[in-house]
């Protein structure tokens, strides 16, 4: 068996398809269920981010372990496999292990060296665990994957200075209207990435926060944090008459802002303009509200270009982790391959040990205490040597599939 990953990012394709392969949280329990039923799949993680959608399997049998994934993405996305499937990644076995290290460490976020992924990949394995879709496999790598996402970030400067998500989508805002202060802003969505965007806003001299959330129990404690203004989502249509600027970061699956929506309000704005930053995906701004006079709306695309700039002295740093990463999937594999190579060699051991103790017994009556002695000392001996070699091939090819073959091939021929 095999550990995969298939996926897609920001990097692999555009926005459009991206919001297509998004696995909201709401739907995230049936997708974990039905990726976890399938044939070729034992254990699964799924992280569905505004960056990315990747499945991470512990696959009974690699390509059809593939197939379901595509299977299973084509199914979200109401498209044949055939329309995406260049666009996918696929990694295996060390390159999975390396690849969920370079995520986890931030090296391959739209904003360098970010720190809401490593969230985001430790809500994902819980919300997995959660729906008893992961086993000793997935939860031994997500574990040491939270490690080494840590360390990164501790042992290196990758994250010094970095701007997440959230506080980019700010400085973005700030960036074309030239300073916030005095602004007045709502952010809808009281997420990790809402709740980052308010404590951004709450240093950048704001005159007002507004918050709203689905749940009114969040907007409330997030906009107290700060000493702004909890809102309904039935009161937006009044709430963009009077601000500057919209943040949203909701994880809804349609839009929540339409076209309709906007055009009356900027109509009784009286001329004054209105700034949208989407941050969420899928979007939660119809795009063609950007056709609007007076609107400029701006999204994850957006993000991304803005956030190359800047980025010299953490791209310093993208040596020293990616050494700490090697070293990372090294210590992760030293400690997979014990864990699953022990039991085996502890069974053979324990099976040939006992045919040496009734052998032994057997011929030992007839012998003196001394020539007794001698005996049980000389088979320990080989005993030892006899199964030295296999033990060492066996754990160093543990975790490939030569290391599956061999394994098997041992108890087949010890009848374990």
């Amino acid at each position: 068996m095999s550990v995969i990953v298939v996926g897609l990012n920001h990097r692999s394709v555009a926005l459009e398809l991206l919001e297509r392969m998004t696995v909201a949280p709401v739907r995230l329990p049936k997708a974990l269920h039905d990726l976890h039923s399938r044939d070729n799949i034992s254990e699964v993680v799924v992280l569905s981010t505004c960056n990315r959608t990747e499945i991470y399997a512990h696959a009974e049998r690699f390509h059809g372990a593939v197939q379901d994934v595509r299977d299973f993405l084509g199914e979200l996305a109401l498209l044949p496999p055939e329309d995406f499937a260049d666009h996918l990644y696929t990694f295996h076995d060390a390159a999975a292990v390396a690849h969920l290290f370079t995520v986890t460490a931030g090296l391959d976020s739209a904003v360098l060296g970010e720190g809401e992924i490593l969230g985001q990949v430790k809500t994902a394995w819980e919300a997995s665990a959660a729906e008893g879709a992961t086993g000793p496999v997935l939860n031994m790598l997500f574990r040491h994957a939270v490690e080494a996402g840590k360390r990164a970030r501790t042992d290196t400067d990758i994250g010094k200075h970095t701007a997440s998500v959230s506080h980019a989508a700010v400085a973005l805002a700030t960036k074309r209207l030239g300073t916030l202060e005095g602004r007045k802003v709502l952010v809808v969505g009281a997420g990790e990435m809402g709740e980052g965007m308010v404590m951004s806003l709450s240093r950048a001299g704001v005159a007002e926060v507004l918050v709203a959330n689905r749940t009114g129990e969040r907007a409330d404690a997030l906009a107290e944090r700060v000493g702004g203004r909890a809102i309904r989502l039935s009161e937006l249509p009044a709430a963009l008459s009077e601000i500057d600027v919209l943040l949203t970061s909701t994880g809804a699956t349609s839009v929540m802002v339409e076209h309709a929506d906007i055009q009356p309000v900027m109509a009784a704005r009286g001329g004054r303009e209105l700034l949208i930053v989407d941050v969420a995906v899928p979007r939660d701004v119809d795009p063609y509200v950007a056709e609007l006079p007076g609107v400029t709306l701006l999204d994850m695309d957006d993000l991304r270009a803005f956030a190359q700039i800047g980025l010299d002295e953490r791209r310093r740093e993208v040596s020293s982790v990616r050494d700490l990463i090697d070293d990372e999937v090294a210590r992760y594999r030293e400690v997979a391959t014990a864990r699953q190579v022990a039991p085996l060699v502890t069974e053979v051991r324990e099976h040939v040990e006992a045919i040496r103790v009734a052998e032994v017994e057997r011929v030992g009556r007839r012998l003196a205490p001394s020539e007794r002695d001698a005996l049980d000392a000389m088979s320990r001996s080989l005993v030892a040597k006899l199964l030295h070699e296999p033990t060492v091939r066996l754990k160093g090819a543990a975790g490939t599939p030569r290391g599956e073959r061999l394994a098997e091939a041992l108890r087949e021929l010890f009848g374990l």
